[in-house]
C-alpha cells in the first residue's frame, strides 16, 4: 500500500495562521506593533485635548479683548478733512458752517461764515457774512421752506446788506478803454421774498419781489470816482441814488440733476425784470434768456457743455443807471476779462466747455471758450465785434455743488486767473 506525506505549497505559507475560532491569527510582530500604537494614542489623547482647550481659551480671550476695545475706524486725516468739507458745504447740517461765495463780482478772494438752523424737516433759517480782500462785505439773513403742496411749492425770503468798495466802470460799449481806473462804491439794502411752483419735476415758474435801495459813493483807495470822468451821457444815472421795487417772473425747463453741478441735462429759461423807481425817472424793464446743455460722452467720462445768454433792455427810451446795465467780464462770463469790463443796454454771451472727469465724486477739469458782445441796441450786435477768450480750469465739487473753481483764461487783454465758489454754468 502506498503511503502519501502531507505537502505544503508556497501559497500555504502566505496564508495567515488559523486561530482557535477559525479566524486569521496575527503574527506576533504585527500584534506587538498594534499594541504600541494603541498605547501611544492613549497617552497622547489627554495632551491633544489640553491643546485644543488651550487654543479655544486663547481665541475666546482675544475676542473678549477686541470686544472691550471696540471703536469706529479712524480715517486718515486727509479723508477726514474731505468728509468734513463735504458735510459742511454739501449736506448743510445745522450749526456754524464756512461760507464761500462772492460779495459782488470783482471783490477778490472772499471768506465768510454763517449759522444755520433747521426749524422743520426741510425749513431752515440762516445768518451769514462775507469779507473780501478788497474790503467788500455783506451780511445776509435768509429763510427757505421747500416742499409745500405735496412738493410743488417752495418759499423763500431774504434780507441783506452789502458794501462793494471798488466796482470798476470803463464806460459804455465793446470798445471801452481797458486802462481807465474809474470806479464807484455801491452800498445796497435788499428785502424780499420769492415763490417757486413746480408744475413738473422739470418745469418751474418763479415769482419774486424785493425792495432794493442803492447808495453810490466814491471808491476806496486811489481809484478815480466815476463822476470825475463821465457825464450822464456816458454814465447814465451818475450822481443819483435810486431805490426800486424789483419784480421778476421766470419760467424754466430744467432737467439738470443740480443747478450748481451737472454732467448731463439742460436748462431753458426766460426771466422778465421790472425795476420800478420811486419817482419813475429810472424805471426800466429787462428780459433775460438763457440756454444751457450738458452732453455726456462715454458714460459721463467726458462732457460737452454749452451755454447761450442774452440780456436785453426792452424799451430804448428807458433810462438804466450805469451800474445796473447788462455787462460782460467776470469769472462766469468772459473769463479772461476783469469784472464789469463791458457794459451797455444789451449783452450776448456764448460759452463752450470740454470737460473730463478724473474723479466723479470730487474733481473735474475742462478746456473752455467764451465769446460775447455788448451794444446800445440789438441791431448793433454783430458777430465781427465779439470778443473772445479760452483757457483751462479745475473744479472741486460735490454731488450738487461746486465750492471751488480755479481757471486761467487768455484774451486780447492778457491772462486772467479766476477763483470762484460756484460753477461757471
Amino acid at each position: 500500500m502506498t503511503t502519501y506525506r502531507d505537502r505544503t505549497t508556497p501559497c500555504d505559507e502566505l496564508r495567515p495562521a488559523q486561530g482557535a475560532l477559525g479566524g486569521p491569527r496575527l503574527a506576533p510582530a504585527t500584534l506587538m506593533t498594534l499594541r504600541w500604537c494603541l498605547a501611544v494614542i492613549l497617552v497622547a489623547m489627554p495632551a491633544i485635548a489640553v491643546a485644543q482647550e488651550t487654543r479655544s481659551e486663547s481665541i475666546a480671550a482675544e475676542q473678549a479683548e477686541k470686544a472691550r476695545n471696540l471703536a469706529p475706524r479712524t480715517p486718515h486725516w486727509g479723508e477726514a478733512l474731505l468728509l468734513r468739507f463735504q458735510q459742511q458745504l454739501v449736506e448743510q447740517p445745522s450749526g456754524f458752517y464756512p461760507y464761500f461765495a462772492s460779495v459782488y463780482s470783482g471783490g477778490g478772494f472772499t471768506l465768510g461764515g454763517g449759522y444755520r438752523r433747521f426749524t422743520g424737516d426741510r425749513t431752515q433759517v440762516s445768518l451769514a457774512g462775507l469779507y473780501s480782500a478788497k474790503g467788500y462785505k455783506s451780511v445776509e439773513a435768509t429763510g427757505t421752506s421747500p416742499g409745500h403742496l405735496s412738493g410743488h411749492l417752495d418759499l423763500g425770503g431774504t434780507a441783506s446788506w452789502r458794501d462793494a468798495t471798488q466796482v470798476a466802470y470803463h464806460g459804455l460799449g465793446i470798445g471801452s478803454p481797458a486802462d481807465i481806473d474809474t470806479a464807484f462804491r455801491m452800498q445796497q439794502v435788499v428785502v424780499g421774498g420769492d415763490a417757486t411752483v413746480r408744475l413738473h419735476r422739470w418745469v418751474r415758474l418763479t415769482a419774486a419781489t424785493a425792495y432794493e435801495d442803492y447808495t453810490l459813493k466814491d471808491p476806496t483807495g486811489d481809484l478815480v470816482p466815476v463822476e470825475d470822468v463821465f457825464t450822464p451821457a456816458t454814465a447814465p444815472g451818475v450822481g443819483v441814488d435810486p431805490a426800486y421795487l424789483h419784480v421778476t417772473a421766470s419760467a424754466a425747463f430744467d432737467w439738470r440733476p443740480a443747478e450748481d453741478y451737472a454732467r448731463r441735462g439742460g436748462l431753458y429759461r426766460l426771466t422778465r425784470h421790472h425795476y420800478a423807481d420811486r419817482d419813475d425817472t429810472y424805471s426800466f424793464d429787462r428780459l433775460d434768456a438763457e440756454v444751457v446743455q450738458h452732453i455726456p460722452i462715454v458714460r459721463e467720462n467726458w462732457v460737452i457743455s454749452l451755454r447761450g445768454q442774452l440780456e436785453t433792455t426792452l424799451d430804448d427810451e428807458d433810462q438804466v443807471p450805469y451800474f445796473l446795465l447788462p455787462s460782460l467780464g467776470s469769472g462766469s462770463t468772459l473769463r479772461a476779462y476783469s469784472s464789469w469790463r463791458f457794459r451797455d443796454r444789451h449783452a450776448m454771451l456764448m460759452s463752450g466747455e470740454w470737460r473730463w472727469i478724473p474723479n466723479r465724486r470730487a474733481l473735474d477739469m475742462a478746456f473752455f471758450y467764451d465769446t460775447g458782445m455788448v451794444a446800445p441796441s440789438l441791431d448793433a450786435i454783430a458777430l465781427k465785434r465779439f470778443v473772445h477768450d479760452f483757457g483751462v480750469g479745475i473744479r472741486f465739487h460735490g454731488p450738487v455743488q461746486t465750492p471751488l473753481r480755479v481757471e486761467i483764461a487768455r484774451g486780447s487783454e492778457g491772462l486772467h486767473l479766476v477763483f470762484a465758489a460756484s460753477a461757471a454754468f
